[in-house]
């Protein structure tokens, strides 16, 4: 289960990095949580979850306001939120998630990112089966024996909680997000170095040296596409 949290890592560290580009996104994720609901995180779940999220990246108040009061107004754009499935080098599995204006322009893109790198679209349900649906959460100072006391406390059942150098890693069920980020919170913990839902593969593939700086290539095209918001995989990446 540990290296499983380090790709989460690694992916999240390079994301860092490209600061512009996940504000821009996150300023589309926001925009559309406000726009489904109320534009109040206390009266909407999506709003709330995804300014959670945004806070771990550092996303600047001034590009969440500007999210917020554009959903306000009236008219607007409308998205469509997208999954596609499709395979990568030596048997890898990729997961894509879209939001997007333009639903055959983003199919088109994801489409070439997947074959100009030696993987290809799959349909429907070909790739999900092979991950699950995970919340996750990073945290400093505590152990995972203090982590765990803390949602046994809260009644959450937690799949795992391990410590990995510095940070204590919990996995629980999508749906207790919210309960186990409150009794974090009630227990003074509120700064995270993940919070967020993520899709975490069942069995990860070991690739080649060769394989796997394709395969880098192909999630990097991915993530680089403006209406791509988040990429998972069951590949094993070396440093």
């Amino acid at each position: 289960m540990g290296r499983k949290w380090n790709n989460i890592k690694d992916k999240k560290a390079e994301k860092d990095k490209n600061t512009s580009r996940i504000y821009a996104k996150f300023g589309v994720e926001i925009y559309v949580a406000a726009k489904k609901g109320e534009p109040d995180p206390e009266s909407n779940a999506a709003l709330k979850f995804v300014l959670e999220r945004a806070k771990t990246y550092n996303v600047p108040k001034h590009i969440i306001d500007k999210a917020i009061d554009k959903a306000k107004g009236a008219g607007g754009e409308d998205y469509d939120e997208l999954r596609y499935e499709g395979f990568g080098v030596g048997g890898t599995m990729v997961v894509v998630d879209a939001l997007t204006n333009n639903v055959n322009r983003t199919a088109s893109d994801v489409r070439a990112a997947f074959g100009k790198n030696g993987g290809n679209m799959g349909v429907s349900g070909s790739v999900t089966y092979m991950f699950d649906s995970t919340a996750v959460f990073g945290i400093e100072g505590k152990s995972a024996d203090e982590v765990l006391e803390i949602l046994l406390e809260a009644d959450v059942d937690a799949r795992d909680v391990f410590e990995d150098e510095d940070v204590t890693i919990v996995y629980a069920e999508p749906d207790q997000f919210h309960v186990a980020q409150e009794a974090f919170k009630e227990a003074g913990i509120t700064e995270f170095t993940v919070a967020e839902l993520t899709m975490l593969p069942q069995t990860e593939v070991k690739l080649s040296a060769e394989e796997q700086e394709k395969f880098e290539k192909m999630i990097d095209a991915l993530e680089d596409l403006d209406d791509v918001q988040r990429v998972y995989h069951n590949a094993e990446l070396e440093d």
